[in-house]
């Protein structure tokens, strides 16, 4: 297998406490820029839109000088938000309660659904096309990630695959194609654009696609101490979201090649037509209709409470911080 599969470790942070922080493209210096922010992002595809906003150097306009901190999954992000390590992250529903919870950590708006970018794939050369046909075998997931969470607890038990039926290998998702590949798993629990390299090498086939029965919304979350601290800053930033998200809208190749760049800078190296198939998965929606969420994340507390991963159903009133995206919204 080429690099595609694995790329250089020196280029893809993998601790938890390890962030990748690194000076944005076209960035301002400390001495111009009126807001300072430390903004953490996963290196899979749903972290992509934060990656193009920062390098687009929308929010320089904004006036925002920002450190990036690099993971592979959103739920590492969320550990170092608790930790406050970072100021503002993304992730989905589940890291979002749990960060709630372990951190007082709150939504300040919708980024996204990305539902489209999940799947369960299998090893091509197994012919598995059904899930259920995994039981006892090797499954791959990033154990405590929003997706994983979702698959142990919701996905797989509806597709004849009940916790211990299979044998969970905790990995991070960007080491997963290069386990198939290997043989050293026989499944994986995967996230864009993972799944789009797995298919177009020809090492996985997808059994399962989550945007099947979960759409997934992405959320930005602060920390209490940042909001506490820079109501204007907030407002600010959610403003560059709305002129970002209007950007990624209009411009989806302009996004995709970005993001393509930004792949092969880490030694990766796939065809542009790829990344944008991974690219297409993501709906970019900058908005915050917390009123029409709130079932579906009760719905997702409510398993967790039972799976003993959350304490309680939250407030979610709480949890949602509407003020600063309103604002945003009618500037």
């Amino acid at each position: 297998m080429t690099n595609i599969l694995k790329p250089d470790r020196r280029n893809l942070m993998i601790g938890a406490g390890a962030g990748l922080m690194m000076a944005s493209f076209g960035q301002p210096s400390s001495a111009q820029a009126k807001f300072k922010l430390k903004q953490g992002y996963q290196t899979n595809i749903w972290g992509m839109p934060t990656y193009y906003m920062v390098q687009s150097g929308i929010l320089k306009k904004h006036g925002f000088e920002v450190e990036e901190f690099q993971v592979p999954s959103g739920n590492i992000t969320m550990q170092q938000m608790v930790a406050r390590q970072v100021d503002m992250g993304t992730y989905a529903g589940p890291s979002l309660m749990i960060g709630h919870e372990k951190g007082g950590l709150v939504g300040i708006a919708l980024i996204e659904y990305v539902g489209k970018t999940n799947h369960l794939i299998a090893r091509k050369d197994l012919k598995i096309t059904k899930p259920d046909q995994l039981k006892g075998m090797k499954i791959a997931n990033q154990t405590g990630s929003s997706v994983g969470n979702i698959f142990v607890n919701d996905a797989a038990p509806k597709n004849g695959l009940p916790k211990g039926s299979y044998q969970e290998i905790r990995m991070n998702v960007n080491d997963m194609v290069a386990a198939m590949a290997a043989k050293t798993v026989d499944a994986i629990v995967s996230v864009e654009p993972y799944s789009a390299i797995a298919e177009t090498e020809g090492i996985g086939n997808i059994l399962l696609n989550f945007s099947d029965f979960d759409r997934l919304p992405v959320f930005m979350a602060a920390t209490p101490d940042y909001i506490d601290k820079n109501g204007e800053a907030l407002v600010a930033y959610l403003k560059a979201w709305v002129e970002s998200g209007k950007e990624m809208k209009a411009n989806p190749d302009k996004v995709a090649d970005a993001v393509h760049k930004f792949y092969t800078s880490k030694g990766y190296t796939m065809s542009a037509a790829t990344m944008k198939k991974a690219m297409g998965g993501v709906e970019v929606d900058v908005s915050f209709p917390a009123d029409k969420l709130i079932p579906y994340m009760t719905r997702h507390a409510e398993i967790m409470v039972t799976a003993k991963q959350l304490k309680a159903v939250p407030d979610f009133k709480k949890v949602f911080r509407t003020e600063f995206y309103d604002k945003a919204a009618k500037a």
